[in-house]
């Protein structure tokens, strides 16, 4: 039952099962108790999230492929901490027996820390959802 990656608020796709929020903070102005009626996600994982100082540092720059590269490098490094590692590790591992989604807010993919999530996933030996 391959993860599913998609966009926080989005419409659920069938199957879909659970959506992990992998963001830093929770939809603004949205109650906690409507966080999964509105498609947003059924559980926070922030820890799955990149830094706020990567965040900060990238959103300063002209959003510029140099800029992104460096984004990348910085979060797969944050994703390589013990902690972190072992999350991955445990989201690939149930990506073979039950049905679930991560996802971010940005509307653009390639321009989102989810492409880089997607790719670390699959590292760790998780079944995807082909995009």
């Amino acid at each position: 039952m391959p993860i599913c990656i998609v966009q926080l608020g989005s419409d659920r796709l069938p199957g879909e099962g659970l959506r992990l929020g992998t963001v830093r903070r929770p939809p603004r102005g949205v109650p906690k108790s409507e966080y999964a009626r509105l498609n947003f996600y059924d559980v926070w994982l922030p820890e799955l999230s990149p830094g706020a100082d990567v965040i900060a540092e990238y959103q300063r720059s002209k959003g510029d492929d140099k800029a992104w590269r460096k984004l990348e490098r910085r979060y797969r490094a944050e994703m390589k901490e013990p902690g972190r590692a072992r999350l991955l590790g445990l989201l690939a591992a149930l990506s073979h027996t039950a049905s679930f989604s991560v996802g971010c807010y940005c509307a653009d993919e390639r321009r989102c820390h989810r492409s880089i999530l997607r790719d670390i996933l699959r590292s760790h030996g998780a079944q995807l959802e082909s995009v």
